[in-house]
């Protein structure tokens, strides 16, 4: 099996938020996009080609955005929805693991779905990419020294070849929250929500007030030593989690985060190493799932609640 995921683009950069379906208790799919368009969501992202949604986008403006498990070969069958759809580029696989067995799939089947794109006539509408999670960085403090690992690097290189041939973007996971609880001692809980006053880390003539431009730059330098100064990053996740792992882990910091996630990345500010880049965003969740895997904390990212209420009053664009 082959992860696809394809996600949007427009030159003017609103908000994304996911949409993810593990749960047993959440609304219909028209009431999910019905949310979207009260809240001003111009970008979805889903994870699984569920007809209901597909169907329920179909009778909005909302710019849609899969995250599609398949086979290969079942994406010619997908080339007609694509023609249909504002869908700017595609991505192989979503954070996967150097290490796995399928990891030497990935650049190869960018090249294929490449080739099968403009043998479609869609080359120039549609751009293929790949998701990948800051854990693939050996090194990432301070930014400007970020670098991929030698266990990475046969990974990494050709995928980011491919996205210079191909004018593509690098999409990748960007989560404070876990650089926060997985190292509280050297990063504050100010720095991973936007709240600090001042500069914490100064890097040569680049000062960073908060970690998630940090992340981000440490992944530009780590491509710009393999070759992909080029390659612009669009963040394919981020969000916190308001339960289960105090202190970051409240209702109260959970909404400081996406309501200055927000405002960061509509500034049109970028990052010190790309200052005045936009940087397209889309915010994990949209709902509660309380079927997710793993620990506690992961089921509770949801900007809404199964009910369809707010957990935040924040707004999106």
């Amino acid at each position: 099996m082959t992860t696809i995921s394809i996600i949007s683009y427009a030159a003017v950069q609103p908000i994304g938020v996911c949409y993810g379906l593990n749960g047993n208790n959440l609304p219909s799919a028209q009431d999910a996009v019905n949310i979207y368009k009260r809240n001003g969501i111009q970008k979805m992202r889903i994870y699984a080609p569920v007809p209901e949604v597909l169907n329920a986008r179909r009778w909005t403006n909302i710019e849609q955005n899969f995250l599609l498990m398949l086979p290969m070969k079942t994406f010619s069958p997908l080339q007609p929805i694509l023609q249909q759809l504002q869908i700017g580029y595609i991505s192989v696989g979503n954070e996967v693991p150097s290490s796995s067995n399928i990891a030497q799939y990935v650049a190869p089947a960018m090249e294929k779905i490449q080739n099968a794109l403009a043998s479609a006539g869609l080359q120039s509408q549609i751009k293929v990419s790949t998701s990948i999670y800051a854990g693939l960085l050996s090194v990432s403090y301070p930014p400007s020294q970020g670098l991929f690992s030698n266990e990475t690097k046969p990974f990494v290189k050709p995928i980011i070849d491919i996205l210079v041939r191909n004018n593509a973007p690098l999409l990748v996971s960007v989560y404070p929250y876990f650089s926060y609880i997985g190292d509280p001692s050297d990063i504050s809980l100010d720095y991973a929500l936007f709240t600090s006053r001042g500069i914490v880390v100064q890097d040569g003539s680049f000062g960073y007030q908060n970690i998630f431009d940090a992340i981000l730059d440490a992944q530009y330098s780590a491509q710009e030593k393999e070759g992909g100064s080029s390659v612009n990053i669009v963040v394919s996740e981020t969000g916190c989690s308001y339960d289960g792992n105090p202190p970051v882990a409240s209702s109260t910091n959970a909404g400081i985060y996406y309501k200055n996630v927000i405002s960061h990345v509509k500034s049109g500010k970028g990052t010190p190493r790309r200052p005045g880049r936009g940087i397209e965003t889309f915010l994990f969740a949209m709902f509660e799932e309380n079927q997710k895997l793993g620990a506690e904390t992961e089921r509770h990212f949801g900007l809404f609640f199964p009910d369809q209420q707010p957990k935040y009053r924040i707004s999106f664009n």
